[in-house]
């Protein structure tokens, strides 16, 4: 006769059932007798159980009638899990150390070790082991006696926030058994030897990302005996973007060297007509910078069962990377007054951010668009996310999102800065990260843009993204998330208009091709400069753009109508100009061109406006105001040139030397209005970058750091920084005073951790002078 019991093991605040089945041969608790001829028969069970009254009184959890359990959306906190789980009343004379018992747990975790290797973590600077998910890897069980399989029973718990549950993936019970199915938890015996075996552990494609705890579970006839809580064997999982069945899966490796294993980036900033370039260290692999970034996901709450889902992870990211409405990483500000804080031109990098907020728990001061997208990319490709940054040139920030940027010219055709609100960016930094999208249709995969800078407002919080940048290139832009915005940002246009006195509204201009004029990256494997505009619209005036933006408007984009407007342009005249790049400090001019393609004579009334800008397109103040009337003669070209001297602009210059051209000529015999608007940005002196000394890992060596005050006023409370992912940490040194044309020299001495061809980053920065960057690409060899 055959008989089944079942036994419940309460181990707060889950229950474990096991169901035995006995019969001839076995003995009461299944242990198999030699010789018999039938084997005991396993199986487990977790499930989710009320804690017992005893449980209740030690510890309860805050009352709440809408859930059984608190929200489970911290990965610090944990639970108390017990070292013995009796199932009954224990016989005296029971001793634990009689039964089969952990001894020691080996996690391989060193980074020249076999995990770290295989899973690509062996950069982190970090002591616990770190893999990624899908894919498997080995730990070693020591026990005091060897292992038989036939009497002895054994499996593992990995857990992870303080209310685990199996149906939520936060309890994780691994049997041991005889195949690893991939990207499904799993375990089996791969090694024994003496007392010792070596598990294969395969963890799923899906699972939670984050920071799990391990214990090691043993039957015995009276009760479950556990490993006692050691960090030491705590295990980081990460996306897997190696993993076919990952979500993240990228297919060619060096874009995976590029997008998830490179921590230094290129940050390409100035404007479309003087574009610049500097390097910003991500230093995703520097130490406690992954335990800050699992921190940014307790701060947004975002609940554990949530964290395996890299769309969820990025939307909830987008918000907590900046200080609106949730206290996040970063306070932005765009006024050039950075009391109390750092420039956000002075950051060479995110760890010291990251780490600061870590530790005060406080929004750090301060930032701009490529700070916000710096450390969400960052954070992106700590965590295992591919990612990228992103630029846009010319980038719209349309306040009401109409597709159309509006600027107003009162009857003299000047700009009337009281009504125009719209404002172009020079440039505007956004990241991509890399994922499947099953919440959209086929196809829409891939790239998604996402974007930490506090713009607008999307579902009541300061975010943006993911949004897919197929859906943005084809117009679809009713999928989620926020992809009108992004489409505006990169296929508005700009409309020049003015009141006639009987109410009317004239449009004199109509710039189609302004706005996102060009979008680019950095290259995989090269610091070159890759442009990705056609990732993001079509060839602008093809039948593919025309088709775009109408499914944009069919899905809800608005667009306004120009046809209640008189749009009657002047077109037998054409004006453009040309700002003269000019190094900060100096004189410069900027040449106005006119071409009368008529027979007629004509004589336009020109003004130019300079302005000192923000990057953003929002005025400062107008330093530079000129008119003056020009003979157009038929069927030729003119030019003029306007004189801009150091001492107009050099009082009031902000932090990223950018100015802003409006010029504006009315035909005075027909009454029509030209207009065209450019940005230009001042070259700004570098910093020199040199070194001294064998360039050998663990083996000192100096940097040195240079820079010539090139201006004619003294430069005060000047502040260098410098760093270098795995060379040396960020150094800060204050000078106070910097004469003119006199040359400051700063060396440091480090000693490199990492062999390769590593980054050297340094930042000037002072009232008077900002974005004064210097890098330098070395080689570390090996001891």
């Amino acid at each position: 006769m055959v008989t089944a019991r079942t036994i419940c093991i309460e181990v707060s605040p889950w229950k474990l059932q096991f169901r035995m089945t006995t019969g001839p041969g076995l003995s009461p608790w299944g242990v198999c007798i030699l010789g018999g001829a039938q084997q005991e028969k396993w199986s487990l069970q977790a499930r989710m159980s009320e804690p017992t009254s005893t449980d209740k009184e030690k510890k309860k959890p805050p009352l709440n009638g809408r859930r059984a359990l608190p929200s489970n959306n911290s990965n610090a906190e944990e639970n108390e899990v017990p070292e013995m789980d009796a199932f009954g009343l224990i016989p005296r004379g029971f001793n634990p150390k009689d039964y089969l018992h952990v001894v020691d747990i080996h996690m391989f975790k060193e980074p020249y070790e076999i995990n770290k290797q295989q899973h690509h973590t062996d950069k982190y600077y970090n002591p616990k082991l770190i893999v990624r998910r899908g894919q498997p890897f080995q730990i070693q069980i020591d026990f005091n006696r060897p292992y038989k399989p036939e009497t002895d029973q054994f499996w593992l718990e990995y857990l992870i926030g303080r209310y685990p549950q199996p149906n939520k993936g936060t309890y994780i019970p691994i049997l041991v058994g005889d195949v690893l199915k991939p990207g499904e938890w799993g375990a089996k015996i791969i090694h024994k030897e003496n007392n010792s075996i070596r598990l294969s552990v395969m963890s799923s494609a899906t699972c939670i990302v984050g920071k799990f705890r391990l214990y090691v579970a043993i039957w015995t006839p009276f009760g479950i005996i556990r490993t006692h809580r050691n960090s030491a064997t705590d295990t980081y999982i990460l996306f897997n973007p190696w993993c076919q069945q990952d979500a993240v899966y990228l297919d060619d490796e060096k874009e995976r060297e590029e997008y998830v294993l490179n921590d230094v980036g290129i940050v390409f900033h100035g404007d479309i007509d003087e574009i610049k370039l500097r390097s910003w260290s991500y230093g995703q692999f520097e130490e406690n910078i992954l335990d800050a970034c699992l921190f940014l996901m307790d701060k947004a709450e975002l609940e554990l069962s949530g964290r395996g889902n890299p769309i969820k992870i990025c939307r909830v990211a987008s918000a907590v990377i900046n200080s609106r409405d949730d206290n996040g990483v970063i306070a932005g500000s765009w006024d050039n007054t950075y009391t109390y804080g750092v420039a956000p031109s002075a950051w060479t990098g995110s760890v010291d951010i990251l780490l600061e907020y870590y530790s005060s728990k406080q929004p750090v001061r301060y930032g701009q668009c490529w700070v916000f997208a710096g450390v969400f990319n960052t954070f992106l490709r700590c965590l295992g996310i591919p990612a990228r940054l992103i630029t846009n040139y010319s980038s719209a920030h349309d306040n009401n999102a109409n597709l159309q940027l509006d600027f107003f010219l009162d009857d003299e055709g000047q700009v009337d800065a009281k009504l125009t609100k719209d404002s172009i960016w020079n440039y505007h930094c956004w990241n991509e990260a890399w994922m499947t999208r099953p919440d959209l249709p086929v196809g829409f995969g891939g790239w998604q843009a996402v974007d930490g800078t506090p713009q607008e407002t999307s579902d009541g919080m300061y975010r943006c993204g993911p949004a897919s940048v197929q859906a943005i290139k084809h117009g679809h832009v009713c999928f989620q998330f926020d992809a009108p915005f992004v489409f505006a940002e990169v296929n508005s246009d700009v409309v020049y208009s003015r009141r006639e006195k009987n109410g009317a509204q004239i449009i004199e201009k109509i710039d189609t091709t302004h706005i996102g004029k060009l979008i680019v990256t950095k290259g995989v494997g090269t610091d070159e400069m890759v442009e990705i505009t056609e990732e993001y619209k079509f060839q602008e005036g093809s039948e593919e753009e025309r088709l775009a933006l109408e499914t944009a408007v069919m899905y809800g984009v608005k667009k306004q109508s120009t046809q209640d407007a008189m749009y009657q342009p002047q077109k037998d005249v054409e004006m453009d100009f040309q700002v003269q790049k000019a190094v900060l400090g100096s004189d410069f001019k900027v040449t106005i061109t006119f071409r009368n393609k008529s027979r007629n004579s004509y004589t336009a009334t020109t003004y130019l406006s300079g302005n000192i800008v923000f990057y953003t397109g929002v005025t400062k103040n107008e330093f530079k105001k000129h008119s003056f009337t020009v003979k157009l003669e038929p069927l030729m070209s003119s030019a003029f040139d306007v004189i801009i001297t150091s001492s107009e602009y050099l009082s009031d210059l902000l932090d990223q030397a950018s100015f802003h051209f409006f010029v504006t000529a009315r035909i005075n015999e027909t009454g029509k209005i030209l207009a065209a608007q450019k940005a230009t940005v001042l070259e700004i002196p570098s910093l020199r970058i040199k070194t001294q000394g064998e360039m050998v890992a663990d083996k000192e060596m100096s940097v040195i750091v240079e820079f010539t005050n090139p201006l004619k006023k003294t430069l005060e409370d000047v502040t260098l920084r410098l760093e270098g992912p795995g060379v040396l940490k960020t150094m800060k040194k204050e000078f106070r005073q910097i004469p003119p044309n006199s040359t400051l020299i700063w060396e440091v001495k480090c000693i490199p951790k990492r062999p390769g061809l590593r980054k050297l980053i340094a930042s000037l920065n002072c009232d008077a002078l900002r974005h004064v960057y210097g890098e330098l690409s070395i080689q570390i060899q090996k001891p």
